[in-house]
Protein backbone atom coordinates (compact mmCIF):
# COMPACT_ATOMS: atom_id res chain seq x y z
CA UNK A 1 0.00 0.00 0.00
CA UNK A 2 2.99 2.37 1.16
CA UNK A 3 4.67 1.69 -2.73
CA UNK A 4 1.31 2.24 -4.11
CA UNK A 5 0.66 5.74 -1.98
CA UNK A 6 4.53 6.75 -3.04
CA UNK A 7 3.94 5.81 -6.82
CA UNK A 8 1.20 7.75 -6.61
CA UNK A 9 2.50 10.77 -5.42
CA UNK A 10 5.21 10.97 -7.74
CA UNK A 11 3.02 10.47 -11.02
CA UNK A 12 1.28 13.60 -9.58
CA UNK A 13 4.64 15.33 -8.86
CA UNK A 14 5.46 14.56 -12.59
CA UNK A 15 2.47 15.90 -14.11
CA UNK A 16 2.65 19.11 -11.58
CA UNK A 17 6.24 20.05 -13.40
CA UNK A 18 5.19 19.09 -16.98
CA UNK A 19 2.69 21.47 -16.93
CA UNK A 20 5.00 24.03 -15.51
CA UNK A 21 7.73 22.60 -17.93
CA UNK A 22 5.25 24.11 -20.79
CA UNK A 23 4.30 26.64 -19.36
CA UNK A 24 7.47 27.91 -19.06
CA UNK A 25 8.61 26.97 -22.10
CA UNK A 26 5.73 29.19 -24.33
CA UNK A 27 6.92 31.92 -22.49
CA UNK A 28 10.68 31.24 -23.23
CA UNK A 29 9.83 31.10 -26.79
CA UNK A 30 7.88 33.68 -27.01
CA UNK A 31 10.89 36.23 -25.64
CA UNK A 32 13.15 33.60 -27.74
CA UNK A 33 15.43 32.78 -25.03
CA UNK A 34 16.89 29.94 -26.60
CA UNK A 35 19.31 28.32 -23.57
CA UNK A 36 16.24 28.16 -20.90
CA UNK A 37 14.39 26.59 -24.09
CA UNK A 38 17.00 23.54 -24.59
CA UNK A 39 17.26 22.88 -21.27
CA UNK A 40 13.05 22.63 -20.80
CA UNK A 41 13.30 20.59 -23.65
CA UNK A 42 15.71 18.21 -21.41
CA UNK A 43 13.90 18.46 -18.54
CA UNK A 44 10.27 17.53 -20.46
CA UNK A 45 12.18 14.37 -21.53
CA UNK A 46 13.17 13.51 -18.63
CA UNK A 47 10.01 13.88 -16.67
CA UNK A 48 8.09 11.89 -19.16
CA UNK A 49 11.34 9.33 -18.42
CA UNK A 50 10.58 9.65 -14.57
CA UNK A 51 6.89 8.78 -15.53
CA UNK A 52 7.08 6.36 -17.79
CA UNK A 53 9.47 4.69 -15.06
CA UNK A 54 6.85 4.66 -12.15
CA UNK A 55 4.15 3.15 -14.31
CA UNK A 56 6.21 0.37 -15.88
CA UNK A 57 8.43 -0.16 -12.16
CA UNK A 58 11.75 0.33 -13.78
CA UNK A 59 14.14 1.78 -11.05
CA UNK A 60 16.74 2.62 -14.01
CA UNK A 61 14.80 5.39 -15.16
CA UNK A 62 13.87 6.89 -11.78
CA UNK A 63 17.45 6.71 -10.88
CA UNK A 64 18.47 8.90 -14.46
CA UNK A 65 15.36 11.13 -13.70
CA UNK A 66 16.86 11.51 -9.70
CA UNK A 67 20.17 12.81 -11.28
CA UNK A 68 18.95 15.22 -13.97
CA UNK A 69 16.57 16.55 -10.99
CA UNK A 70 20.25 17.61 -9.51
CA UNK A 71 21.20 19.26 -12.19
CA UNK A 72 17.85 20.96 -13.26
CA UNK A 73 18.19 22.21 -9.64
CA UNK A 74 21.53 23.56 -10.48
CA UNK A 75 19.94 25.10 -13.63
CA UNK A 76 17.50 27.06 -11.90
CA UNK A 77 19.53 28.17 -9.15
CA UNK A 78 21.63 29.94 -11.82
CA UNK A 79 18.56 31.70 -13.55
CA UNK A 80 17.48 32.61 -9.82
CA UNK A 81 21.25 34.21 -9.82
CA UNK A 82 21.60 35.52 -13.10
CA UNK A 83 17.90 37.94 -13.09
CA UNK A 84 19.12 38.88 -8.84
CA UNK A 85 22.44 39.64 -10.71
CA UNK A 86 24.07 37.83 -7.80
CA UNK A 87 28.17 37.87 -7.79
CA UNK A 88 29.53 39.31 -11.35
CA UNK A 89 26.59 37.62 -13.19
CA UNK A 90 24.85 40.52 -14.64
CA UNK A 91 21.41 41.01 -17.11
CA UNK A 92 23.39 43.51 -19.22
CA UNK A 93 25.16 39.91 -20.58
CA UNK A 94 21.80 38.52 -22.10
CA UNK A 95 23.98 36.44 -24.54
CA UNK A 96 23.68 33.96 -21.93
CA UNK A 97 20.15 33.03 -22.59
CA UNK A 98 19.64 33.52 -26.51
CA UNK A 99 23.50 32.15 -27.17
CA UNK A 100 24.22 35.70 -28.64
CA UNK A 101 21.63 35.15 -31.48
CA UNK A 102 19.11 38.40 -30.63
CA UNK A 103 18.61 41.42 -28.47
CA UNK A 104 15.70 39.96 -26.98
CA UNK A 105 14.92 39.21 -23.63
CA UNK A 106 12.28 37.66 -20.86
CA UNK A 107 9.02 38.76 -22.36
CA UNK A 108 7.70 39.33 -19.15
CA UNK A 109 9.97 42.62 -19.77
CA UNK A 110 7.41 43.86 -22.23
CA UNK A 111 4.07 42.01 -21.46
CA UNK A 112 4.18 41.83 -17.35
CA UNK A 113 1.21 42.36 -15.40
CA UNK A 114 0.23 46.68 -15.65
CA UNK A 115 3.43 47.07 -17.84
CA UNK A 116 2.71 50.06 -20.58
CA UNK A 117 5.15 50.04 -23.36
CA UNK A 118 6.46 53.15 -24.85
CA UNK A 119 8.48 53.07 -27.97
CA UNK A 120 11.41 55.84 -28.21
CA UNK A 121 11.58 56.91 -32.23
CA UNK A 122 15.06 58.04 -33.53
CA UNK A 123 16.86 56.93 -29.89
CA UNK A 124 20.85 56.57 -30.48
CA UNK A 125 21.10 53.78 -28.22
CA UNK A 126 18.78 51.89 -30.50
CA UNK A 127 20.76 49.10 -33.13
CA UNK A 128 19.93 49.09 -36.87
CA UNK A 129 16.89 47.43 -37.43
CA UNK A 130 15.80 47.69 -33.85
CA UNK A 131 13.94 50.17 -31.86
CA UNK A 132 13.83 51.57 -28.15
CA UNK A 133 11.42 51.27 -25.45
CA UNK A 134 10.81 51.93 -22.23
CA UNK A 135 8.93 50.03 -20.07
CA UNK A 136 7.03 51.88 -16.97
CA UNK A 137 4.12 50.87 -14.62
CA UNK A 138 4.98 47.28 -13.99
CA UNK A 139 3.38 45.66 -10.87
CA UNK A 140 5.44 43.13 -10.59
CA UNK A 141 8.81 43.27 -12.48
CA UNK A 142 9.61 40.72 -15.12
CA UNK A 143 13.27 39.57 -13.53
CA UNK A 144 10.98 38.90 -10.11
CA UNK A 145 8.99 36.50 -12.13
CA UNK A 146 11.33 34.60 -13.69
CA UNK A 147 13.24 33.81 -9.66
CA UNK A 148 9.44 32.99 -8.79
CA UNK A 149 8.82 30.74 -11.83
CA UNK A 150 12.59 29.12 -11.17
CA UNK A 151 12.14 28.90 -7.34
CA UNK A 152 8.84 27.22 -8.21
CA UNK A 153 10.72 24.41 -10.74
CA UNK A 154 13.26 23.97 -7.49
CA UNK A 155 10.50 23.38 -5.55
CA UNK A 156 8.83 20.53 -7.22
CA UNK A 157 12.28 19.33 -8.43
CA UNK A 158 13.18 18.67 -4.89
CA UNK A 159 9.94 17.01 -3.70
CA UNK A 160 10.10 14.93 -7.40
CA UNK A 161 13.90 14.18 -5.76
CA UNK A 162 13.07 12.61 -2.55
CA UNK A 163 10.29 10.41 -4.35
CA UNK A 164 11.88 9.26 -6.81
CA UNK A 165 15.08 7.75 -4.30
CA UNK A 166 12.14 6.46 -2.29
CA UNK A 167 10.00 4.41 -5.37
CA UNK A 168 13.17 3.87 -6.70
CA UNK A 169 14.12 1.83 -3.47
CA UNK A 170 11.21 -0.08 -2.77
CA UNK A 171 11.30 -1.35 -6.44
CA UNK A 172 15.09 -2.28 -6.06
CA UNK A 173 14.08 -3.99 -2.57
CA UNK A 174 11.16 -5.92 -4.72
CA UNK A 175 13.33 -6.89 -6.92
CA UNK A 176 15.65 -8.15 -4.70
CA UNK A 177 13.20 -10.18 -2.60
CA UNK A 178 11.80 -11.36 -5.63
CA UNK A 179 15.07 -12.93 -6.54
CA UNK A 180 15.62 -14.32 -3.48
CA UNK A 181 12.41 -16.09 -3.22
CA UNK A 182 12.85 -17.57 -6.54
CA UNK A 183 16.35 -18.59 -5.42
CA UNK A 184 14.93 -20.84 -2.50
CA UNK A 185 12.32 -22.52 -5.42
CA UNK A 186 15.20 -24.15 -7.09
CA UNK A 187 16.32 -25.50 -4.20
CA UNK A 188 13.31 -26.54 -1.93
CA UNK A 189 12.52 -29.29 -0.42
CA UNK A 190 10.22 -31.59 -2.32
CA UNK A 191 8.87 -34.70 -0.37
CA UNK A 192 8.44 -37.99 -2.13
CA UNK A 193 5.39 -38.76 -4.17
CA UNK A 194 3.08 -41.61 -3.33
CA UNK A 195 2.25 -44.33 -6.07
CA UNK A 196 -0.76 -44.00 -6.99
CA UNK A 197 -0.91 -47.87 -7.85
CA UNK A 198 -2.19 -50.36 -6.26
CA UNK A 199 -1.87 -53.66 -5.30
CA UNK A 200 -5.04 -55.83 -5.88
CA UNK A 201 -4.67 -58.74 -3.24
CA UNK A 202 -6.65 -62.24 -4.08
CA UNK A 203 -9.55 -62.48 -1.54
CA UNK A 204 -10.12 -66.53 -0.49
CA UNK A 205 -13.77 -67.13 1.01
Amino acid sequence: MGRCDGRCTLVVICCLQLVAALQRQVFDFLGYQWAPILANFLHIMAVILGVFGTVQIRSKYLILYAVWLVVWVGWNSFIICFYLEVGHLSQDKDFLMTFNTSLHRSWWMENGPGCLVTPVPDSPLAPQDHHAITVSGCLLDYQYIEVVSSALQVFLALFGFVYACYVSKVFLDDEDSFDFIGGLDSYSYQPPQKSSHLQLQPLYT
